[in-house]
């Protein structure tokens, strides 16, 4: 089945790959031992704003979601929004695994109210002394994978080195996604 029976209906579209997200957790270790990379103490989930008509059902819905998270985990969510008009629920948490847990949460949550679709990245900073600056590992929803993403800090400039060396390490742990034209990077995340 290809591109037609997707269009004609006889194949839906693969549905957000949330599960494999837990992955970063064990990843965390290779990523402290080998790459001296620790968790930054936040994550975000990324997704697509909406249509004017879904807005106000939508608006109910993700209020309720943040108060459910809330109430659920210890970690802090609030709502954002970046500069290019995409949707933020960015998870502030100092137990990694906790903090993963919620992403994962927030992410089941979103789905399950209808949102899926427009369910796009996880974005999981690190901090260290691999490279100035921090590391990013991006979780995409649709493919289930994770790549690395290292700005350089001098715009929207990315160290594509650098980014095939975490490959490199963590391949054995993370699914990573293995067309590197789909690592697309987040920069300016408010995250």
């Amino acid at each position: 089945m290809g591109l037609r029976d997707v269009l004609l209906g006889r194949k839906k579209l693969q549905a957000p790959a949330g599960e494999r997200l837990f992955a970063i957790s064990t990843a965390r270790i290779t990523l402290a031992t080998e790459l001296d990379l620790k968790p930054a103490g936040s994550a975000g989930v990324c997704f697509k704003s909406l249509s004017s008509g879904e807005f106000v059902r939508a608006e109910n819905d993700l209020q309720e979601l943040l108060d459910a998270v809330a109430a659920e985990t210890a970690s802090k969510v609030e709502r954002k929004s970046d500069n290019l008009g995409f949707e933020w629920l960015v998870v502030r948490d100092q137990d990694f695994e906790d903090l993963v847990a919620t992403v994962h949460t927030v992410a089941q949550e979103l789905e399950d109210r209808g949102f899926g679709e427009q369910l796009l990245a996880a974005l999981f900073p690190f901090e260290g002394k691999f490279k100035e600056g921090r590391v990013y590992w991006i979780y995409g929803f649709k493919q289930g994978a994770f790549w690395p993403f290292v700005p350089t800090g001098k715009g929207q400039e990315r160290d594509n080195a650098a980014e095939l060396e975490l490959k490199a390490k963590l391949e054995p742990e993370l699914p990573i996604e293995g067309d590197l034209t789909r690592w697309f990077g987040l920069f300016d995340a408010p995250v």
